[in-house]
């Protein structure tokens, strides 16, 4: 075999059965939660930081290019292996290393998942603030790599929010502790610069999170209305009232047709649109705060308001929100989800033109949202059997993406840009952006060697490209 150099090297590293190359294994690491895929010439499952810098300096030896890969819930391509090489899969790394509860910190290795940390240090009175929809299963790594956010990212922000530090493996397989133990540290800021970096620049082995305190009090409830223009003016009414809840979600009907039947959390089937507000905090701030939260709701003539009165019709409420996109399988066999984030003010106009997309493409859209920070998921359904059905979608998803940055915002929320939106970087950023960005990949000595083929586009705007341009304007020795 062409490559059986190369792994037996690496099974000397990580123990033999570790190191995964056979053709009918890999498929499972061909995708993640989006709709690309790609074949990667062998996954290596470390367990420790000198494993994973042993593996990195194989791979380099070899020229091979190497992809950071958590549980592979990402929805951007982050995760596959775009132009082959080697898949670093860090879930074996799953130890709490260190909770400090009186600092309120936690030291964890990348394969942690997200919720279990949370279940951890519950004990102390504190909780890991980001919480993803997959938060059952995504880890603080994947976190870290995208700068995840999740419905209470509201109040709380997204993970770069809440990592003080972290150690990284570097291109050339070095170590280096990034950031610390502080909020504040002296120098530049590497730990920001890699936070949502998706793995093109170094990869995450330890942690070091911010543990925020639990609520002493927490309200949650259900606005119904019959049309969802009523329930996207609420929510900037909300905003615009001066409360800011801990989360604001939506969903349209068709979301709440696909959760209802799954989930079962008591959404009605002939609502065009709800709310899910919760806001937490000081026993008697929540008991104001949510009274107004609910006259503001009301003045947008929901077809009723619902509170939960314990922590069980609480979770039963939550369960329709977070089991709404695995829902979506009742509806059609695939789904492709947009990532993009505008300003609360533009809700109604955007979800407007959303639903005009969707009649104009015949595709159904369902769309769930972290509507109180702008934060869209429009889900367009299809079936990728069907000859020119996933092209459609593509160029749908292209169409919402370009409506967003239009109307004054972004293309990505918490998804990350990966491969699904790299061709979509020009309707925000110039060459001249770019070839910025791209000086990154230069300092810190990548050769475009960890994730490639992600972020950037292809073509005339392609990372090539910007490197050197990046090259020829600060010099071929700048960054040696």
């Amino acid at each position: 075999m062409a490559h059986e150099g190369l792994f037996q090297e690496l099974k000397v590293v990580v123990g033999e059965e570790y190191v995964v190359h056979a053709p009918e294994d890999l498929v499972v690491f061909e995708y993640d939660g989006s709709v690309d895929k790609a074949l990667p010439l062998a996954v290596v499952l470390p367990a420790t930081t000198e494993q994973v810098s042993g593996v990195v300096k194989i791979a380099r030896s070899h020229g091979v290019p190497i992809v950071p890969r958590g549980a592979g819930t990402g929805l951007s391509g982050g995760a596959i292996a775009a132009k082959g090489g080697i898949v670093v899969a860090l879930t074996r790394m799953t130890r709490i290393l260190e909770i400090d509860p009186v600092n309120r910190l936690a030291v964890v290795e990348p394969g942690v998942v997200n919720l279990e940390l949370s279940m951890a240090t519950a004990k102390y009175g504190l909780f890991f603030a980001p919480d993803p929809s997959s938060q059952k299963a995504c880890t603080i790594g994947g976190n870290v790599a995208e700068n995840s956010g999740g419905p209470h990212c509201l109040a709380y922000g997204v993970t770069t929010n809440h990592v003080l530090g972290m150690e990284v493996v570097l291109a050339d397989g070095s170590v280096a502790w990034v950031g610390g133990r502080t909020r504040e540290t002296p120098g530049y800021d590497l730990r920001g610069i890699l936070i949502g970096s998706e793995g093109t620049l170094a990869i995450t082995t330890k942690a070091v999170v911010r543990l925020v305190k639990l609520p002493e009090a927490v309200k949650t409830l259900l606005a119904i209305y019959p049309r969802l223009n009523d329930a996207s003016a609420a929510v900037s009414d909300i905003i615009a009232s001066g409360i800011v809840p801990a989360a604001i979600e939506m969903m349209d009907d068709l979301a709440i047709q696909a959760a209802e039947a799954a989930v079962h959390a008591g959404y009605p089937a002939d609502a065009g649109a709800v709310l899910l507000v919760e806001v937490d905090g000081l026993k008697e701030s929540v008991e104001v705060e949510s009274a107004l939260v609910e006259e503001v709701c009301r003045r947008h003539n929901p077809m009723e308001i619902r509170t939960a009165e314990d922590a069980a019709q609480r979770e039963r409420l939550w369960a329709g929100r977070k089991g709404a996109l695995g829902a979506l399988g009742r509806l059609a066999p695939n789904y492709y989800l947009i990532d993009g984030t505008i300003p609360r003010t533009k809700l109604v106009e955007v979800m407007a033109r959303i639903k005009e997309i969707s009649a104009e493409a015949g595709l159904p859209i369902a769309n769930v949202l972290h509507a109180g920070d702008g934060n869209l998921h429009p889900c367009i359904l299809f079936d990728e059997r069907k000859p020119g059905d996933t092209e459609r979608t593509l160029e749908i998803g292209g169409r919402i993406l370009k409506l967003c940055v239009d109307v004054g915002g972004v293309l990505t929320g918490e998804h990350g840009i990966g491969v699904e939106k790299q061709e979509y970087m020009p309707f925000m950023f110039t060459e001249d952006d770019m070839a910025s960005m791209a000086r990154l990949k230069l300092a810190f000595a990548t050769d475009d060697a960890f994730n490639p083929g992600k972020v950037f586009p292809k073509g005339a705007s392609c990372v090539d490209i910007s490197q050197m341009k990046a090259v020829a304007r600060a010099g071929a020795g700048a960054f040696v």
